[in-house]
């Protein structure tokens, strides 16, 4: 008998000390996946490790004894007590932890309702561990199921709609004013978390930046090469401000970088070309008066925040149906996992049909006068559709048992039919085939009657 279940940390449950502590890196997952499938009651393992979260999702034997053994690995890991990490633990079980999965992946449970990035992270996590050899048929129709909900999510809802993040926003007002112009030069002065966030997502449309710092050049120097970009001290402003076609800035600066005189003066040396501004920072790094200049477009929190704001209440509104994709998918899983239940059952039955035509058969094999072999197998096939018109009406009932009520009505049918060994619960490739050993032994009718 197999369950699913999902242990996990996010956002929601600890905080971001606690979850750099649980992450995995891409070359410690496969390592760690291995790990825990060496434990005899974990069956397959996939890992989902990203900034706000770490979720593993098992297929199990005992669920207490995996769950045990797999919170000691991911408390050893962060170095904390058991006891400590369980606190901040949630642990669905099967057809909940599938939910929570589901939910991932539509962006649901994101720290930005919607965001699109984590469907690709989910994605990449399966294949993973497909790499690794860690799955199994039900975590591979698991993640299936789940990579189509989130799809589903993002195509017949406005969730993803619109960029939810400053950092994002900033892009596309950037994006809006570049078009397709080629080479476009944009300019990030800072060097911080908004500022790489920032280029992340300028990266990502295939935009190269120039980074202008000056008390934390060595950080800039290190953003720029992994943005392909480059970096320049900020005695040079000026200089990158003539060039530039956006300037984002994002320092943590306590006074403006740039004012309204040094800016005319750069304006003027455009000859009349526009120029957008884009001040995330908080105290700002542009003066205002900047945005009074011809040519400037200035767009500061407040602007962003409003944009942020109204993207937001899209998709809070579209959260109800994201939900309701999410339960429609649910309910076919659950179907699925149900028919896994059922499967045994309903092999252990149709051998204990089977066997009893063969115990008729073998009983009477010495009363018949003279029959031909036709005849014999004339009467051997009226004997199993009988056997098998009897058994259609519990075979459907078996079929049509859904997960979560199906226990007991499995016990009540293996009791009624003498089925007492056929185990439930098990995934069809899990589970063994029924032998008659699995039903009240009956004697096979000897060969070549």
């Amino acid at each position: 008998m197999s369950e699913l279940i999902t242990l996990g940390i996010s956002h929601k449950t600890a905080p971001v000390q606690l979850r750099e502590r649980l992450a995995l890196t891409q070359t410690a997952i496969r390592g760690f996946l291995q790990e825990t499938v060496e434990h005899p009651e974990v069956h397959e393992a996939v890992v989902i490790s990203t900034c706000n979260r770490t979720e593993l999702s098992l297929v199990v034997g005992d669920p207490v004894l995996a769950e045990s053994a797999a919170l000691g690995m991911l408390a050893q890991r962060a170095h904390v007590r058991p006891t400590e990490l369980a606190e901040r633990i949630y642990s669905p079980r099967n057809c909940d932890a599938a939910r929570q999965l589901f939910r991932v992946c539509g962006g649901l449970e994101s720290m930005i309702v919607g965001e699109a990035e984590i469907q690709g992270q989910v994605k990449r996590a399966y294949e993973e561990a497909l790499a690794a050899g860690t799955t199994g048929p039900l975590t591979n129709r698991l993640f299936t199921a789940a990579l189509k909900t989130g799809k589903r999510v993002r195509s017949e809802t406005a969730i993803g709609l619109g960029r939810a993040s400053i950092s994002s926003t900033a892009v596309e007002l950037a994006m809006d004013v570049l078009g397709n112009k080629p080479d476009p030069h944009v300019v990030i002065i800072g060097a911080g978390e908004t500022s790489e966030l920032t280029a992340r997502a300028l990266a990502g449309r295939g935009v190269r930046t120039i980074f202008v710092a000056n008390r934390h050049a060595d950080r800039a120097r290190a953003l720029a090469e992994r943005f392909n970009g480059g970096v320049v001290a900020l005695e040079e402003l000026p200089a990158q401000l003539a060039r530039a076609d956006v300037v984002v800035a994002s320092t943590a600066s306590p006074h403006p970088i740039l004012g309204e005189e040094e800016l005319a003066v750069v304006m003027r040396a455009r000859h009349g070309r526009p120029l957008l501004l884009v001040d995330i920072a908080v105290p700002r790094d542009i003066d205002a008066a900047c945005g009074e200049l011809d040519g400037v477009t200035l767009c500061d929190m407040d602007d962003l925040q409003s944009r942020v704001a109204h993207t937001i209440s899209i998709r809070e509104a579209e959260t109800a149906r994201a939900e309701s994709i999410v339960e429609e998918e649910i309910t076919r899983f659950a179907e699925w996992l149900g028919s896994l239940a059922v499967q045994p059952t309903i092999r252990a039955l149709r051998d204990y049909g089977d066997a009893i035509v063969e115990q008729v058969l073998g009983e009477n094999e010495g009363r018949w006068e003279q029959v031909s072999e036709r005849d014999m197998a004339r009467v051997e096939a009226v004997a199993r559709s009988v056997m098998t018109r009897l058994l259609h009406e519990p075979t459907l009932h078996l079929r049509t048992l859904g997960e979560g009520r199906s226990h007991g009505r499995l016990q009540i049918m293996r009791e009624l039919f003498g089925l007492e060994g056929a185990p439930d619960g098990a995934t069809s490739e899990q589970a063994p085939v029924a032998e008659h050993g699995n039903v009240r032994p009956l004697p096979r009718r000897a060969s070549g009657s």
